[in-house]
């Protein structure tokens, strides 16, 4: 193996260089004179014999020979001459360079912060000793053991030059004597650039005999100094001090570094951004909420929120019962009136996320602000933003902004439908009443919602006994099944995955069209036509894995990729990287998880909220002034709406059977009705709860169950999803098969068709 020979600069001006196979003697020399030298290669130009260059590179040098026995030769390998030159960077630079190193070359290292991956080039020191001697040679080949990249200086300019063009994460100065220079001042220099922000320095200093006094380090953290390093020869303790500073300092600082990339990002994000402390103290806010809010970033950094103005249109008890939520780790999102420096109040999309910290503690709170483009101000204002935001750049406006297309078409209220004359349904072009006012003025609820927020009213003026014993029974009330729609249905009809999933185009991208379909497709594999409520009560093994949490969901999800992975041939993921494996694998689990009914409520409920009611508004305003609403597509393509698009389309395909052609509609509702049937026939054989027991052959009326679970859970997720993706066909069935039950049971008929039909 070649190697490179190396390159000694003595004080007198003589270089050597040593090559074993040159020589058999340890130095062959040649003396610098005044003018060109030439040596293997190294030109040199020099104005006296003591010149010396004032900065040494070596990407290649010699392992240092043993402290005794001979010198052991090492066969050069043809081709691997040694070439020196001296660069214009940091002042005169000697460099050898081979084709065949035998020193170990350092390697890009992999750094992981957060959800951030990162690549560390190798690790560049810059050694500043005023002469060479025996500690600057043991930091040499502890570099060079390392693998790192380093340089000499010997001089504080170039030192400071070397620093300014290669920026180093790692230097060492020579503090042991003042006699060449002022290792201190050299430091404040270096100190007082800016690359130097995410630089160790470490002072050599001398050692201190056992009987004298231990220096203080304060004048050396003073001076700019990360650390000291006492006077130690020994390549290893040298090797030791860098690869700690590598893994400690170092590493660290390579991860702030990073964080620019994210503070650029956040800069340059169209939604308001604001950090602040666990005590509510302003610590961040992007030039978007500077926009937004009218304020400059110094007039807020530093300032509690307490301080800045609030609107008046907010209710009394909103921000405590936000800090209230947050400060339990849970996000809290909704719409809340912000107070522009100015005075104006702005109705705004709040959503705030606690951040934990050191010690498992919050440590932050980070609020993601959009405007509620619902008023004249808030249009105006969200316009005068995004013309400043496009203000000399006339062509990229033009590529990035639309005309947003009324999608809104007619369709039909179900409820207003119903309430006509049963002669006849109503025809498909009967307009809803008022589609947007009714979406913007709905409130989702489960009904035992209702009456726990009757029994919390009811406590305000109750004794202390009856509000303790109130307190029992919302305990129980908010542990118990009752916000469970026992009549929800599992549908395992294609249609339905077909008629729904055709909604995808133009809301998702392909990852997330691949997701929902084949969370569709497997939402309910090996289901065992039992609830989940039978299966905890039973004790069965599912419910035991599961800990009676989603227990079907969950199965569901993990045989099917529990299947991919047993047999290759059904490993349709085979083929995908790990990170979009990741992201496909979390949004199948998200949303076939969505289906379970016990959230049936909040689901419907976030979706309204977040999505309905401000794409209603901003359609309102923008058909009233003919403008543009890039609102709206913000509003769908925010990373969290995505997510609650997802468990809605899966929801609504999931128990979609009331929206199907009558035919199918009525076929599958008695198939659900006899497998709830089989279920209270098992539960009343094994002495188990029954957990439905409307649902007894011998007294159930099918057309009952059918318009309570429309009236509870159907109309409602599906205005609030045909508000979004316009399903007239789907809703004109929906008003058909409820005229359908309700007939039935006006007739007394407690089956899925009439007597007669059934004859027939």
């Amino acid at each position: 193996m070649g190697c490179a020979p190396s390159i000694h600069v003595s004080q007198s001006g003589v270089i050597y260089c040593r090559d074993s196979d040159e020589s058999n003697s340890s130095h062959q020399t040649t003396t610098i004179s005044q003018g060109t030298t030439t040596l293997h290669g190294l030109f040199i130009k020099t104005d006296a014999a003591d010149s010396i260059p004032s900065v040494l590179a070596y990407q290649s040098r010699q392992q240092p020979p043993p402290s005794a026995g001979p010198r052991r030769k090492e066969r050069r390998e043809p081709g691997a001459s040694a070439r020196a030159r001296a660069t214009r960077c940091c002042g005169v630079e000697a460099e050898t360079q081979t084709s065949d190193s035998s020193v170990k070359q350092g390697s890009a290292t992999e750094v992981q912060i957060g959800p951030m991956r990162l690549t560390q080039d190798p690790i560049q020191v810059l050694l500043i000793f005023a002469k060479e001697d025996s500690q600057s040679d043991g930091f040499w080949w502890a570099c060079d053991r390392a693998g790192y990249r380093c340089n000499i200086a010997r001089t504080p300019e170039s030192a400071l030059e070397c620093f300014l063009d290669k920026h180093q994460e790692i230097i060492v100065i020579d503090h042991r004597n003042s006699r060449y220079f002022d290792a201190e001042d050299i430091c404040r220099s270096i100190r007082a650039t800016k690359p130097s922000e995410h630089t160790t320095i470490l002072a050599v200093v001398p050692r201190t005999s056992a009987d004298e006094e231990e220096a203080s380090v304060l004048p050396l953290l003073n001076a700019g100094f990360d650390r000291q390093f006492k006077e130690n020869s020994s390549i290893t303790a040298c090797y030791n001090e860098l690869v700690q500073i590598e893994h400690g300092e170092v590493r660290s600082q390579f991860k702030l570094r990073a964080c620019n990339a994210v503070f650029t990002a956040l800069d340059h994000c169209q939604e308001a951004i604001e950090i602040t402390s666990e005590d509510h103290v302003i610590q961040y806010v992007n030039p978007a909420f500077e926009r937004m809010m009218g304020y400059h970033k110094g007039e807020l950094i530093g300032k509690e929120l307490t301080e800045l103005p609030k609107s008046d249109k907010n209710c009394a008890d909103l921000v405590d019962n936000i800090n209230t939520f947050i400060k339990k780790g849970k996000e809290w999102q909704g719409v809340y009136y912000g107070r522009r420096k100015t005075g104006e109040s702005i109705q705004q999309h709040v959503k705030t996320t606690p951040v934990i910290g050191q010690g498992g503690k919050i440590r932050h709170f980070v609020s993601l602000k959009r405007l509620h483009c619902t008023n004249e101000n808030n249009k105006q204002l969200y316009k005068s933003h995004r013309d400043e935001k496009y203000t000399g750049d006339n062509s990229q406006s033009e590529s990035h902004s639309f005309k947003c297309k009324n999608r809104r078409k007619d369709s039909i209220d179900v409820k207003s439908v119903t309430s006509q004359s049963s002669d006849a349904a109503p025809s498909l072009p009967t307009r809803r009443y008022s589609s947007m006012a009714r979406i913007h003025s709905m409130t989702i609820e489960a009904p035992i919602t209702k009456v726990i927020n009757i029994i919390n009213a009811a406590q305000e003026n109750s004794p202390i006994t009856v509000a303790e014993a109130l307190d029992r029974v919302l305990e129980i009330l908010r542990t118990t099944e009752l916000y469970s729609p026992q009549l929800g249905t599992k549908d395992e009809d294609p249609h339905t995955s077909d008629l729904v999933g055709g909604l995808m185009t133009g809301s998702l991208d392909h990852l997330d069209e691949v997701a929902a379909l084949i969370a569709a497709t497997i939402h309910d594999v090996d289901h065992p036509g039992r609830t989940n409520s039978f299966l905890c009560n039973a004790g069965s093994e599912l419910a035991v894995l599961y800990n009676d949490t989603a227990v079907l969901e969950s199965h569901h999800t993990a045989l099917a990729f529990q299947l991919t992975i047993k047999d290759s041939k059904c490993n349709i993921f085979k083929n995908i990287d790990r990170n979009r494996y990741r992201t496909l694998r979390q949004a199948i689990i998200d949303m076939v998880l969505a289906t379970e009914m016990t959230k049936h409520f909040e689901h419907v409920n976030k979706f309204v909220n977040s999505i309905n009611k401000p794409m209603a508004s901003e359609e309102t305003s923008s058909h009233s002034e003919g403008s543009d609403c890039e609102c709206t597509a913000n509003i769908k393509n925010f990373p969290d709406n995505q997510t609650l698009i997802k468990r809605m389309m899966i929801k609504c395909a999931d128990v979609a059977n009331p929206c199907r052609p009558l035919e199918l509609c009525i076929e599958w509702a008695g198939r659900i009705s006899e497998e709830y049937f089989a279920q209270t026939d098992e539960e009343k054989r094994q002495g188990l709860p029954v957990v439905m027991p409307v649902f007894d052959r011998n007294t159930c009326s099918i057309p009952k169950s059918q318009i309570s679970f429309i009236d509870y859970f159907i109309t409602d997720m599906f205005d609030a999803w045909d508000a979004f993706a316009h399903l007239p066909v789907l809703m004109q069935h929906l008003a058909n098969n409820y005229k359908h039950w309700k007939t039935l049971d006006e007739l007394k008929c407690k089956s899925v068709r009439l007597p007669s039909e059934n004859n027939n």
